[in-house]
């Protein structure tokens, strides 16, 4: 007998082994096997397929060392036949190996050195969960406008395996996702939650558990082993065996989750929800597999049979053309849920007040005198600036020389708090320079960052309790949660962030948003820059006034008739869809075509670009005008690394498996060049 096994390891699939006689009988699909692999290491892997035969020279195949057995048990399956399913998908689509994907998909602490943590699947027959019992608390009651909502929903879900809902910040979607979510249940079916930061679980896991219990599992990077051992048995029907104890099984219907969820063993999934659907967060960078799990787990939902309700108040350009071209149902929702308006959005011309020199620091005194008037009416603030740090660059002031990282091709970025200049690449940390060292010239700072803006409201308002949310201040779970905690208590007056703050954040106090430079969000080199800064705006403003009164938005910008500004003024999402189509039809960009980044890297540059410029040649070959580049990334040496950059733009239609076929047969024949040997590359299918 011979078995196809999926190895942790970027190198190939597959690997094939033997199996001794006495083992055979012990073989399963998706079941562990302990392998050798080089010279004298030995790995867990899974069993993907299972023959007779092989392609491979017998001579050159190894046999298996054992089946782990933990009391006894063989640990068989460990994933069943729909993740591998899953797995192979994700490998042939994300242009990554199945080792990779296994790599993310299992928990870590299931298999660590030395000790086998593992599972076997209980004797519970598919379709058996038990539903819901009617002494679940009742649901609150949908209003009208709600309600129309969900029929609508349950309607097209008759028809589309996929239903958008687009609705207004605070139109009351989460309660329409209960309802849903309810239904489910009753069929006996599972639920899987998605959310793009793992800050909104925290409010989210309140407000589900008082209709649901303990039926709810949450699940991402941040929680413990155990917790995560705790959702994987439960969910799956696994019986969990840690040397000779045995653990209590809780039987969870639902998972509220980050990314990683999807990968989670679901037996009888029947509703995906994935709420603020636009978010880039849901897009996996580093590392492989670079999945996008918003599209993830609808392919997940249709090998199921399970249906998809995306949701956002700002939907993807790409979401909302599958909708408007009839391949996802929509359904809109234009009012919040108690009537209140939306916020009144009042522009501010920062670069007229700075020529007539009104402009004196970070805040304009429009805003300053709103803070202060929302401040007296006893509501909380919320200042939006999408950078961190105290100020993006240090520059001599004679020279212009700046500093920047030595491993990375950026510059660095200083940090007030530590006193330190930062890398946001690599995350190295500098001694800040006392004078510059090319001409001992006098430094200073250019830009302003989240710690910048702290420094100045404190001293603008130093009896007001000033909180800042970004990645420096919540790098714990327990920081995210005692932020927001603070935030809802009434305890922090104003509350200053980055785009943390934008993301489904639900503050029943908050009467004021401040945009403080609108038209940084526009100056990106992307095709995305400005969808995402109105989504950006349009979302951080949602914050405010999200109760029975309305709201008030200033937001300050330098390019007050730039038609993106006036979309998000008039708060006219169809106007930035529509102008954003234009551009992405002329200019062959999804969600009309797909894109590929192929990232080569190499200590070298001249290798890296000597490289690029082959792989490039011969991709030519193949697909013609699809092929752009090389070129040098905007940052273009990483951790010591050069880059390039081919970006390839291919047809909807175009096979994933021709396409794979291709780039790997042109990487096998380069890398089989010495000069190219320790070349790694990436490859990014629909990058954001």
């Amino acid at each position: 007998m011979y078995i196809e096994v999926i190895l942790p390891v970027p190198l190939a699939d597959t690997f094939t082994y033997s199996v001794p006689a006495e083992l055979e009988a012990q073989i399963v699909r998706g079941g562990l096997v302990e392998v050798p692999f080089g010279k004298n290491k030995n790995y867990y892997g899974i069993v993907a397929s299972i023959g007779e035969k092989s392609s491979v020279d017998a001579a050159a195949i190894k046999p298996i060392v054992d089946i782990p057995v933990i009391a006894g048990v063989p640990c068989n399956p460990l994933v069943d036949t729909r993740q591998l399913q899953f797995w192979d998908w994700l490998s042939g689509y994300y242009l990554c190996r199945q080792g990779e994907v296994f790599k993310a998909a299992l928990p870590p602490a299931f298999i660590e050195k030395g000790i086998l943590h593992t599972f076997r699947r209980k004797g519970i027959a598919r379709n058996a969960l038990t539903p819901h019992t009617p002494s679940l608390p009742p649901l609150h009651t949908l209003n009208d406008l709600q309600q129309q909502a969900f029929l609508e929903i349950k309607a097209c879900l008759q028809e589309k395996n996929v239903c958008l809902l687009h609705g207004v910040t605070s139109s009351g979607k989460t309660e329409i996702y209960t309802h849903l979510i309810r239904e489910t249940l009753d069929a006996g079916r599972q639920v899987l939650y998605l959310l793009p930061e793992i800050a909104l679980t925290t409010q989210i896991t309140g407000r589900l558990r008082q209709f649901f219990g303990e039926r709810l599992g949450v699940y991402h990077s941040q929680i413990n082993h155990h917790e995560r051992k705790d959702i994987w048995e439960g969910i799956g029907n696994y019986e969990l065996r840690i040397t000779k104890q045995r653990s209590a099984v809780a039987n969870y219907e639902i998972v509220l989750g980050a990314r990683s969820a999807v990968f989670l063993p679901f037996q009888n999934l029947g509703l995906v929800i994935v709420d603020e659907e636009h978010e880039p967060s849901y897009k996996q960078q580093d590392p492989a597999p670079r999945y996008h799990a918003r599209n993830a787990a609808i392919m997940l939902a249709s090998m199921h049979g399970a249906k998809v309700v995306l949701g956002s108040a700002t939907p993807s350009v790409e979401s909302f053309y599958n909708a408007q071209t009839g391949k996802y149902g929509y359904v809109r929702l234009e009012k919040r849920f108690e009537d209140t308006e939306l916020p009144r959005i009042i522009p501010v011309d920062v670069k007229e007040l700075r020529r007539t020199r009104q402009m004196k620091s970070i805040f304009s005194p429009m805003l300053q005198n709103a803070m202060q008037a929302a401040l007296d009416r006893g509501e909380q603030v919320l200042l939006f600036q999408n950078r961190r740090g105290f100020a993006p660059v240090m520059t001599c002031k004679i020279c212009d020389w700046v500093p920047k990282c030595r491993f990375c091709d950026i510059s660095l970025t200083y940090h007030k708090q530590s006193n330190r200049l930062k890398c946001h690449y690599c995350g190295h940390a500098y001694t800040l320079p006392t004078q510059c060292p090319e001409c001992g010239g006098e430094l200073g700072f250019v830009g302003y960052g989240t710690e910048k803006v702290e420094e100045e409201i404190r001293a603008l308002f130093p009896t007001t309790t000033v909180e800042r949310m970004d990645t420096d201040t919540t790098s714990t779970k327990k920081a995210f949660e005692d932020i927001i905690a603070r935030l809802e208590s009434g305890q922090t007056q104003i509350l200053i962030g980055t785009q943390m703050i934008s993301k489904g954040l639900d503050f029943d106090k908050v009467g004021l948003v401040g945009i403080l430079n609108a038209d940084a969000l526009m100056n990106h080199p992307d095709f995305r820059a400005y969808e995402r800064a109105y989504q950006l705006m349009s979302q951080v403003s949602g914050r405010a006034g999200r109760r029975k009164e309305q709201g008030e938005v200033i937001l300050q910008t330098s390019h007050l008739d730039h038609a993106l500004i006036q979309s998000v003024l008039q708060q006219n999402y169809t106007e930035m869809y529509t102008t954003q189509m234009q551009e992405r039809e002329l200019f062959r960009y999804p969600p009309l075509f797909r894109l590929i980044h192929i990232t080569l890297k190499h200590r070298l540059d001249d290798t890296v670009r000597d490289l690029a410029e082959a792989f490039a040649v011969q991709l030519r070959e193949k697909l013609g005008d699809r092929v752009l580049g090389p070129d040098k990334p905007a940052v273009a040496k990483i951790q010591n690394l050069y880059l390039r950059q081919i970006v390839l733009k291919v047809e909807n239609k175009v096979s994933m498996t021709v396409l794979r076929e291709i780039v790997e047969g042109i990487q096998a024949n380069l890398w089989a060049q010495k000069e190219f040997r320790y070349a790694v590359v990436q490859f990014d299918v629909d990058p954001v």
